[in-house]
């Protein structure tokens, strides 16, 4: 092979090598901008609930939250969401509990005001279930936990996703008092309700 033929070789590579390249980044930003932005509905509930000995002792609702999730079904691995709840705005099934939970042995909102979740991965378990593993920080202590996710559209409304979602902590990982008053050692956070597109 002369140098010309080889010169026109090379240049060809080069041509196959960019173009290539072109249609990995193009494909890559077609699946971000894919993703749609959603935030929750009003009417969902992001609460809380602790059992001792198997039975129901209180259940708790924050009723300021802030709630962002980039989802789309065709690229879930992609997907991310992130929370931030006012501790002060819980409201309780036994409201004489307040001052304990929100006092300084559990939450201690006159200095943590705020609990925060953000997600670090999204996997698709199928049938819209995903766990979703992600840094929840309570008390100023910021732990991993995993949330059992179901995510489906919904039946009435195209721009609606129903979700329900849960995970259990040990309270005491995030500094919390262990024993206090026969309130449970584990907390079974909750979510449902919908996500609605922005």
């Amino acid at each position: 092979m002369d140098r010309k033929q080889q010169t026109k070789q090379i240049a060809s590579h080069a041509v196959i090598k960019n173009a290539l390249m072109i249609a990995g980044v193009t494909f890559a930003f077609s699946t971000q901008v894919q993703a749609q932005s959603w935030t929750l509905t009003p009417q969902s509930n992001v609460g809380f609930e602790i059992k001792s000995l198997g039975v129901t002792v209180v259940r708790a609702k924050f009723n300021r939250v802030q709630s962002s999730m980039q989802f789309d079904a065709k690229a879930p691995q992609q997907a991310s969401t992130n929370f931030v709840m006012d501790v002060n705005s819980l409201s309780l099934s036994k409201p004489s509990l307040k001052n304990m939970i929100l006092g300084e042995d559990l939450f201690y909102a006159s200095k943590y005001k705020t609990a925060s979740f953000k997600s670090t991965s999204f996997k698709d378990l199928g049938d819209g279930q995903y766990n979703i593993v992600g840094n929840l920080t309570l008390r100023g202590i910021t732990k991993p936990v995993s949330f059992s996710t179901t995510l489906k559209p919904s039946a009435n409304n195209t721009n609606l996703l129903d979700v329900q979602s849960s995970a259990v902590i040990n309270r005491s990982d995030f500094g919390m008092k262990k024993a206090i008053a026969g309130v449970g050692e584990k907390v079974n956070i909750q979510l449902s309700g919908q996500w609605k597109v922005q």
